[in-house]
């Protein structure tokens, strides 16, 4: 992997991390029924969601991906 590939990577992989503490915190707003904050939550969950699958096109070799 080239090193703006490796960075890229490196990227994806703290953005992964990053979600999965958003997720955590939006399950807890939803079980505290705080529905606004919960929603904008997901909201943003989902926009993270969708520049990892971005970015996982850019870092993955084309005959691994799905």
């Amino acid at each position: 992997m080239s090193a703006p590939l490796a960075e890229l990577s490196s990227v994806a992989t703290a953005l992964d991390e990053l979600n999965r503490r958003l997720v955590a915190i939006a399950d807890q707003a939803a079980s505290n029924h705080d529905d606004e904050m919960a929603s904008e939550l997901f909201a943003v969950e989902r926009a993270l969601r969708g520049a990892l699958r971005r970015l996982h096109r850019l870092t993955t070799p084309r005959g691994r991906r799905r």
